[in-house]
């Protein structure tokens, strides 16, 4: 795993390069939880009279019972030969195979064995089933088993008694809680969520500018819980993580609380289940919570960004483990935060902000936009502290109770940005130091000024939550601009 985590921990059986031969004459593969197989039976026995026939067996080596059968529950002959349903039969001629035919049709089976009158009590025609070594459940440790690894990263082997849980715990691989050992098998199948090459190089990883793979990447994914389908969410969360514009490094080497957040926007949120409703921020989704914490172990495992080392946050957040949500986009009444950042509306994104967690928003009383938006600006004048600007920058997430009373008005994004903007202007003589007995606060050259709270670009709004209550939400940023970080954008490839 990596500079530890690139590596798979060993888990399952080695890799064979044996291949089952291919005896002449006539080959049968079957399985008992197949009534196709069933059905034929009554002919296997007609052939095995006429000639030479050899059964290969999935699933029970006692099937057919008025049949010898070879024991192929390991899947090895039918993983080396292609059996993608059963029944299958083959022709085999100098142990090559001359030609096969799936499932049961009497006029096949006929052509191809020379015999006539094949079960004349069975019906003409009946499909096959799944083989088993196409099992998707199967596959990856078949490949693995029978096919050899192409995976690049070196093996950890374990001891035959050392527990894989405890094991990445002692090594160092893991954020404090454990993480789902990633054997080749899991690891393969995780590389099957996307297009992309196992080896093609995804990013520079900060701290220590590891070039990570994509086949490292998939392995913190394993690590991490996630599904094979959320991998290219976590590429590109990599991706944008690692620009200069975020600047992960300085971050993590920061002091303040800030880690990154992760927005998703587009049909994919969708179909891979996340949570932009009740408790979007929270606990109980395995999209949000695996593709987020899949992108700290990446920083921790391969970027060498561990807490007390480069990560040096003063208290840090629950954040810092995994902060993922997507947009409640369709029934939101603002434009997208992807399509604000020039993306379509059918887009696929993942910006990530480098923000904190959640500080509430309660206002159970404003019925008309005036007077929630001041309720909003008198929340976002706090991010960071009353009587700074320009500094931090904040995410302030409406909620739908919030989003209905601008959508009646009228009121889209714009108009909701230029009223926060306007009420965010503050008097710079409310802000400098010493005033209100504070020593906190702007120089004195800006008494004289009308100073914004937030710099262009500063402020992002996004709508997500539940339908019931009347809360939003600001995620209070770290420090903005070519000082800081920047949101980035990346649009997700299959």
């Amino acid at each position: 795993m990596g500079n530890s985590a690139g590596a798979t921990v060993d888990g399952s059986p080695g890799p064979s390069a044996h291949r089952p031969p291919l005896p002449d004459g006539l080959i049968a593969v079957v399985k008992r939880d197949c009534p196709t197989c069933e059905l034929v039976v009554p002919v296997l026995e007609q052939l095995a009279e006429a000639g030479p026939l050899t059964v290969y067996t999935q699933d029970d080596p006692a099937f057919p019972e008025s049949v010898a059968a070879t024991d192929d529950t390991r899947l090895a002959f039918s993983w080396h030969h292609d059996i993608e349903t059963v029944p299958t039969l083959i022709l085999a001629r100098d142990g090559k195979e001359e030609d096969r035919t799936v499932g049961w049709s009497r006029p096949h089976w006929e052509k191809l064995t020379g015999v006539d009158d094949l079960g004349p009590d069975l019906p003409e025609f009946r499909p096959g089933c799944g083989s088993l070594s196409v099992d998707p459940s199967l596959t990856s440790e078949l490949a693995v088993r029978f096919g050899g690894s192409v995976l690049q990263s070196r093996r950890v082997e374990l001891a035959r008694l050392e527990d894989p849980f405890e094991a990445a715990f002692d090594r160092g691989w893991t954020d404090g809680l454990p993480v789902v050992p990633p054997t080749e098998a899991r690891v393969m199948a995780m590389l099957e969520g996307t297009s992309r090459a196992a080896d093609d190089v995804v990013a520079e990883i900060p701290p220590d500018l590891h070039e990570a793979t994509v086949e490292q990447i998939a392995i913190n994914a394993v690590m991490a819980g996630c599904r094979p389908e959320y991998l290219p969410v976590v590429l590109a969360a990599v991706e944008a993580a690692c620009t200069q514009e975020f600047n992960m490094h300085g971050l993590l080497a920061t002091t303040f609380f800030s880690g990154p957040i992760l927005v998703v926007n587009g049909p994919i949120a969708k179909r891979l289940g996340m949570n932009s409703g009740g408790n979007a921020f929270g606990q109980g989704n395995r999209a949000n919570m695996t593709i987020g914490r899949a992108l700290q172990l990446v920083v921790r495992n391969l970027g060498g960004g561990r807490p007390g080392e480069v990560d040096m946050a003063m208290l840090g957040s629950p954040g810092k483990l995994s902060f993922c949500f997507a947009e409640r986009e369709h029934d939101s009444p603002f434009s997208s935060l992807a399509a604000e950042r020039g993306f379509g509306p059918y887009a696929d994104t993942v910006t990530v902000f480098a923000g904190s967690g959640p500080t509430a928003i309660i206002d159970q009383i404003s019925r008309t936009p005036e007077s929630l938006v001041r309720s909003l600006a008198a929340c976002l004048r706090s991010t960071g502290h009353p009587k700074l600007a320009m500094g931090f920058d904040a995410m302030l997430v409406v909620s739908p109770e919030h989003g209905r009373i601008f959508a009646q008005a009228g009121w889209d994004k714009d108009r909701l940005r230029a009223e926060l903007d306007e009420l965010l202007t503050m008097s710079g003589a409310e802000m400098v130091r010493g005033v209100d007995g504070i020593e906190e606060g702007l120089p004195e050259a800006f008494a004289d000024e009308q100073v914004p709270k937030f710099r262009p670009g500063g402020l992002q709004i996004v709508h997500a939550g539940g339908d019931a209550g009347l809360f939003s939400a600001v995620l209070d940023g770290w420090v903005g601009g070519n000082i800081g970080s920047v949101p980035v954008t990346v649009e997700i490839r299959p």
